[in-house]
């Protein structure tokens, strides 16, 4: 089912015709009746009718809406001028609005690749494209919408991980712009024979589920402190590789290989502690 654009008549000057007819006849009754001419009656009756069955083909459409026609079951075509317009009074007229609009889903209990449990939710901005394919396609696409854009949502999570482990994995953490990308390129494919199109899909809720945030937390401060360690270890090597080869550069003094190994002791001691180390001045020899 594909939309067909039809046109339409306007109905302001259509309205105007038929409520001057309408006068026209209420008139040539009153004469009738006056005069008592049935024939005159017999005629003014059926116009006057009629006139009443055209103004039931009269309809309006606002700005950024649409207008799905039907006759007896069989799809006729879809109007979008705006005002009042005019067409077959037998159509019936479905009106569909095209304008933009979002929802944002319920908070959705999953489990991530890793199986872990984690809340999320999405914001979703969508339209709808084609009106034939709105109506027609699915019984009520509001919901469908609704209930498709959770699927989706449901299926991205489980394909991803909540925290990146490696270097080049992507994470629904980590990488909030590919996952709406993705979350967008998921809907669109449901959607699709809706007549819906997903302008925006963004992530609007991420949370480990309440039963192990706790334990999540202690596992993500564990890995911010071995980050940190790691760099503050990687540094003070470098700082007392730098050193020694400064000191032997420069002839400062001669070590051998054990005042080394306590030079070095000593400095990754400074450089490596939690706490401010207290100097010990030697006011001896060196040895």
């Amino acid at each position: 089912m594909k939309e067909n654009p039809i046109r339409s008549l306007p109905g302001i000057p259509l309205l105007a015709v038929l409520l001057l007819i309408v006068l026209l006849a209420g008139f040539s009754a009153v004469r009738a009746v006056a005069s008592n001419s049935p024939a005159l009656l017999l005629v003014t009756i059926p116009l006057i009718a009629g006139v009443i069955f055209m103004l039931a083909g009269l309809y309006t459409v606002q700005p950024n809406q649409s207008a799905v026609l039907s006759l007896f079951g069989k799809y006729v075509g879809t109007v979008h001028d705006n005002g009042l317009r005019w067409n077959n009074p037998f159509y019936s007229k479905r009106k569909v609005s095209l304008r933009v609009r979002n929802f944002e889903s319920g908070r959705l209990k999953v489990n991530d690749l890793d199986g872990s449990p984690i809340e999320i939710a999405a914001v979703i901005v969508w339209k709808v494209v084609d009106s034939a394919e709105a109506v027609f396609n699915v019984d009520d696409y509001e919901s469908f919408v609704h209930i498709q854009s959770e699927a989706a949502l449901r299926a991205m999570a489980t394909s991803y991980p909540y925290d990146q482990h490696e270097d080049d994995q992507i994470s629904l953490r980590s990488h909030p712009n590919e996952i709406s990308d993705r979350l967008k390129v998921h809907l669109d494919e449901r959607l699709t024979s809706a007549g819906v199109d997903v302008l925006e899909a963004r992530i609007s809720h991420l949370a480990y589920a309440p039963e192990i945030a706790q334990a999540m937390l202690q596992r993500q401060q564990a890995n911010a402190v071995i980050a940190a360690r790691t760099r503050i270890v990687a540094g003070a090597v470098g700082m007392v590789e730098m050193a020694l080869e400064e000191l032997q550069k420069n002839g400062v003094v001669d070590l051998d290989e054990e005042r080394k190994a306590a030079m070095v002791s000593n400095l990754l001691v400074v450089l490596c502690g939690d706490r401010s180390t207290q100097p010990i001045v030697n006011a001896g020899t060196l040895y």
